[in-house]
């Protein structure tokens, strides 16, 4: 049976040197009010929701209260910890003293919080840790190395990492499709629709010295390719937050795009001495909350 533990705790713990050492970031939340074009920050709401200096990086919400990411141990160790914005509860759902998992998410099918796993021989697979709580299971056993991925229609679409890197899809057992070569490190399902969209670094543009890498999705229903213009120069992290609207950030600063559009819009600056650069970001549409990532300074 999983156990309520807070953070503090749950950082106390012995686990092993991860095979990935990661930087110094905290989670921050920030209220939000209004959908589609109408979406705003509530910057003046903005707050740390961790605050310690190692790793909580990799937000997604998996209900209409609670949210999943990875966090590192004081030697390095990564486990998915659960955080429920009804209680104020930290819940580590992996305790897993011989690996590290990063990226959590929740299946479509809802019954697993599934997450990349670096294995005690080093491979990096998918893995899915059914919510009840029982053991966790390997997914795709010949898919490594995977960096990133989502769902769609009950398969991963993932990032494996190579030279260069691939965009694949798993269909089925030994039918993996190849959708491109070359992307970045954004792997999302477009709402509502069956896309995945990514990073082509294959379209660049330069603004100011900074690269502008252009915004594709792929229909997996039709085997045809959309373009959605180019993201922030030098940004590398996009969300949905509906079938129509992106969030990017660049410095403190959260930007809104229309599919259609061309032009980031401005949604405010986080005012912070203490942490800067935000990267990733997961959106709550029951709760109105961005949650995001910043480097400590």
């Amino acid at each position: 049976m999983l156990k309520n533990i807070s953070l503090l705790a749950f950082l106390s713990l012995g686990f092993i040197q991860s095979l990935h050492a990661q930087g110094a970031s905290d989670l921050w939340v920030v209220d939000t009010e209004g959908k589609g074009g109408k979406f705003k920050l509530l910057t003046q709401t903005a707050n740390p929701l961790t605050n310690r200096p190692e790793y909580d990086n990799q937000p997604n919400f998996i209900n209409d209260s609670e949210m999943v990411f990875s966090a590192a141990d004081q030697k390095g160790n990564h486990d998915i910890i659960l955080y429920s914005f009804r209680t104020g509860n930290f819940t580590n759902l992996s305790k897993s003293p011989d690996r590290s998992e990063y990226s959590p998410n929740l299946t479509d099918c809802k019954q697993y919080i599934s997450a990349v796993v670096v294995e005690p021989d080093g491979k990096q697979r998918l893995w899915l840790y059914p919510i009840i709580g029982e053991t966790p299971e390997l997914l795709y056993d010949d898919i490594a190395p995977v960096g990133y991925y989502d769902w769609y229609d009950n398969k991963a679409a993932m990032f494996v990492l190579g030279e260069p890197n691939r965009l694949v899809y798993a269909r089925g057992k030994g039918d993996l499709q190849e959708i491109s070569k070359n992307i970045g490190r954004s792997v999302k399902n477009r709402p509502n629709t069956p896309e995945i969209s990514f990073l082509d670094r294959n379209d660049l543009e330069s603004t100011e010295g900074r690269e502008k890498v252009a915004i594709k999705s792929f229909n997996l229903k039709t085997n045809t390719f959309r373009s959605l213009g180019h993201s922030l120069p030098g940004s590398q992290d996009l969300i949905w937050i509906d079938k129509n609207h992106l969030l990017m950030a660049k410095g403190n600063e959260i930007f809104i795009k229309n599919v259609k559009d061309s032009d980031w819009l401005s949604l405010g600056k986080i005012e912070s001495s203490t942490h800067q650069n935000i990267s990733r970001m997961a959106y709550s549409p029951e709760l109105n909350k961005l949650v995001f990532v910043m480097n400590r300074n």
